[in-house]
């Protein structure tokens, strides 16, 4: 599913680029000076170090560039000459490019619901490829978006198979969003989507991991609940976090009214984790995110 609507003027010829590299003095300096050299005006600068002496320095620029699409390689050759020198990881993309997403659920709507909404409102400029679910419940919403929709069983037995399959259809999509997908991704899956495979968990990590967060929290009598979006890694729960949200709840809640609110962060947290994504405003840092949000 693509936002309708005309091809937006705001992004033509709009460049992003992340940084990542040991800290040392100039950094800002030869970017700037890299840019500038190449024609590109600098619109927007976000910068972090983890530590000035001997820390991990981090960039996001924004920049417009005339004809981004045909001088692209040339200003690729500047910036991987600079790499070797500054011992620097970069990502170039062009803010006009939509990302394909895939979405995989189960049986709950609430945050397909909210992708689509986003999506479809341009909130989230990026395209809806498909939808993937091992049960057939949601088929209907994503039919009603026009939204190609796959039913991938999956059980003990099938599991890698299933994996197969699913990997199959949804082909190389930019992002994959588990979107309340109740079920454990293998090793394998995760290394085909490093740092482009996201999990809304329905707990506020790292308390409370596994599949039944709000009857844990609801037995510990905790005052807050949350959910979390995070990148997925072969650890259960322990990628690196993207974003999160709390809201209050008292001894009167019931583990339906936990689940109810819960919901609604939900819905919340995974869509900004995967506009910030989309929108390149997020680096990771060994176990953790920077996010220029």
């Amino acid at each position: 599913m693509v936002a309708p609507g005309p091809h937006d003027p705001r992004f033509t010829d709009v460049g992003r680029l992340l940084v990542r590299c040991p800290d040392r003095p100039g950094i800002v300096a030869a970017l700037s000076g890299l840019m500038a050299d190449a024609g590109a005006n600098i619109t927007d600068s976000q910068q972090h170090s983890s530590d000035p002496s001997g820390g991990t320095f981090t960039l996001r620029l924004e920049f417009v560039l005339a004809d981004l699409v045909g001088r692209r390689p040339e200003l690729e050759r500047r910036l991987a000459g600079l790499a070797g020198e500054l011992r620097m990881s970069w990502r170039l993309t062009e803010a006009a490019h939509r990302p394909t997403l895939a979405v995989f659920v189960s049986k709950t709507d609430h945050v397909l619901q909210e992708l689509i909404y986003r999506v479809r409102a341009g909130d989230v400029r990026a395209e809806i490829a498909c939808v993937v679910s091992n049960h057939p419940d949601l088929e209907p919403v994503a039919r009603a978006a026009g939204i190609p929709f796959h039913h991938v069983p999956v059980t003990p037995a099938t599991k890698e198979q299933a994996e197969a399959r699913a990997l199959d259809l949804i082909g190389d999509v930019d992002l994959v969003v588990l979107a309340r997908y109740m079920q454990i991704v293998s090793a394998d899956f995760c290394s085909r989507f490093p740092e482009r495979l996201i999990n809304i968990h329905h707990s506020f990590l790292p308390a409370f991991v596994g599949a039944n967060p709000y009857q844990a929290a609801h037995d510990r009598g905790v005052k807050l609940i949350g959910a979390t979006a995070h990148y997925v890694t072969p650890e259960l729960d322990a990628g690196p976090i993207i974003e999160q949200e709390v809201a209050r709840v008292d001894h009167r809640a019931t583990v339906e009214d936990m689940r109810r609110v819960g919901r609604y962060v939900e819905r919340q947290v995974l869509a900004q984790a995967v506009t910030w994504h989309v929108e390149d405003r997020v680096i990771v840092d060994g176990d953790k995110t920077i996010v220029f949000a």
